[in-house]
């Protein structure tokens, strides 16, 4: 374990004066920190939000040098995908893919897909790649320890919505799969282009935060109450590995995570990641298949950081 990387604070971010950053499901646990301590060291942070009303009140609770500005957006809704991008004016920095949805009863998106793989993964695919000409430094996308859950999770990718084989853990994981899988594609093609953008991916541990209060099992939710008292960090530390992510110069695909025990708790640093997200085929696949489910494709990213 790298003790220096065990001891990396917000206070290790730097000054992020004049920089942009987008932070999806910003109003609440991961978001909200995340927000504070971009705002605190300076950036401009936007809240993207399915909700602007909760999105002001979390806003008016930021502190710091930085500005914020709340816009709409509903990753379960490709319309309002599109409609947030179309919007967007200017550089953009940093986009944050942060929000989620977890172990839910089975439902769908507006546009048919599975909830979580629809909302987690495929909504952000479609964010990102609307907003890449605008990106000029890096996407950082949440995952979880559970795309390596017990069963070997992996991509359904003849029943991507799992439909009749439908359970919310194998949903979830198939989602925090994807993301990962995301951010090895998303990184081979930048790389490919001649893009300086990087995307890397951060998983919190487990943190205390309003996500498991949604989980469809009654049994699953008391446990989750239990371990967020015993085992859990606050979000402001389940926060750190998408921070160190988002402002330390790290390598393209990297994945960052807690230090501790089981990568639950901790100080940011490197960490490994399943075989199944780690196939480049499986990776390429997936991008193909979100391709055509979303109709967006790859387009031509940014070719150079602003200032340099």
């Amino acid at each position: 374990m790298n003790m220096t990387q065990s001891k990396w604070s917000v206070g290790d971010i730097p000054d992020q004066s004049g920089r942009t950053a987008v932070v999806t499901g910003a109003n609440s646990g991961l978001g909200i920190a995340t927000v504070e301590s971009l705002a605190r060291a300076g950036a401009h942070v936007v809240l993207a939000v399915r909700d602007p009303r909760r999105g002001e009140a979390a806003a008016a609770t930021v502190r710091g040098q930085g500005s914020i500005e709340v816009r709409r957006l509903d990753l379960a809704d490709l319309a309002s995908v599109h409609e947030f991008a179309t919007g967007w004016q200017g550089d953009l920095d940093l986009l944050i893919n942060n929000a989620g949805v977890m172990n839910i009863p089975e439902a769908t998106t507006k546009d048919g897909f599975e909830m979580q793989f629809g909302t987690n993964h495929l909504g952000h695919f479609a964010l990102t790649n609307l907003l890449l000409p605008h990106i000029t430094d890096r996407v950082v996308t949440v995952s979880s320890g559970a795309h390596k859950m017990p069963g070997s999770p992996y991509i359904h990718f003849d029943n991507l919505n799992l439909t009749g084989e439908y359970s919310p853990i194998t949903a979830y994981s198939q989602s925090k799969l994807a993301n990962l899988l995301f951010t090895l594609e998303l990184q081979r093609r930048l790389a490919a282009a001649g893009s300086p953008v990087r995307a890397l991916a951060a998983h919190p541990g487990w943190a205390a935060t309003n996500l498991q209060g949604h989980d469809s099992s009654a049994l699953r939710r008391a446990f989750m109450r239990v371990g967020n008292r015993v085992i859990a960090q606050d979000n402001k530390a389940g926060a750190l590995p998408t921070l160190y992510a988002a402002v330390e110069d790290l390598p393209g695909a990297s994945y960052v995570g807690p230090d501790g025990f089981g990568e639950m708790r901790g100080g940011p640093t490197l960490v490994g990641r399943s075989a199944a997200a780690s196939d480049p085929a499986s990776a390429r696949r997936l991008w193909m298949a979100s391709e055509e489910l979303t109709g967006v494709p790859f387009p031509e990213p940014a070719v150079s950081v602003r200032g340099q």
